[in-house]
């Protein structure tokens, strides 16, 4: 997997869609949510065309608040969870990816105030447009040992909103390397309903 990668969300849509880019532009995972479900269940496929499955990511109850959304593989394998930290999420939004019992992950917002200031820019009529160009929220993937091994920043953008996630070089194995992506985009997923 060649890095950054770039994700981008449609805003101009009923239902949430993002796709998820190499540093070359080759597409690597693509979703659309569906719209007004009571409980979240998330299919990542290879291609736009939604005929090849690779992941699944569903959530553990109806109400995000503090909620698990648990990733799979095509085959139904358990491959991890994204734990939201609920009450610790209020003001800074907080997850853990988890294996089993064992965090591998811990992911978090750097600057509170750049999100709240970008979904206040947001509602402004006409001007909340521009919103994409003036804000740009960060979030940083930890490893277990503390090391950040993955940043995520908001990019400039018009009628989308685009994120560009960079692997800092932190030795990691394959396994944790495809959980620690699938979780930054499910992470960016929920962030991106957030605000």
């Amino acid at each position: 997997m060649s890095y950054p990668l770039t994700l981008r969300f449609k805003v101009l849509a009923i239902a949430r869609q993002l796709s998820v880019l190499d540093s070359s532009g080759h597409l690597l995972m693509y979703a659309k949510q569906k719209a007004f479900k009571l409980k979240e269940a998330i299919t990542i496929y290879a291609d736009e065309e939604q005929t090849r499955p690779i992941y699944r990511i569903a959530a553990d109850r109806i109400i995000d608040f503090s909620a698990t959304y648990e990733i799979s593989d095509a085959q139904g394998g358990y491959m991890g969870a994204v734990r939201q930290k609920g009450m610790q999420s209020l003001w800074r939004s907080r997850y853990e990816v988890v294996r089993g019992s064992d965090v591998v992950f811990t992911a978090t917002e750097e600057n509170p105030w750049s999100k709240v200031a970008n979904s206040w820019f947001e509602g402004i009529p006409i001007v909340g447009v521009l919103s994409g160009y003036v804000f740009h929220p960060r979030y940083i993937v930890s490893a277990s040992g503390g090391e950040t091994v993955v940043r995520a920043e908001k990019k400039p953008a018009f009628f989308e909103s685009v994120f560009e996630v960079e692997r800092l070089p932190v030795p990691l194995s394959a396994d944790d390397e495809r959980l620690l992506i699938i979780a930054a985009v499910t992470m960016l997923l929920l962030e991106r309903r957030r605000g």
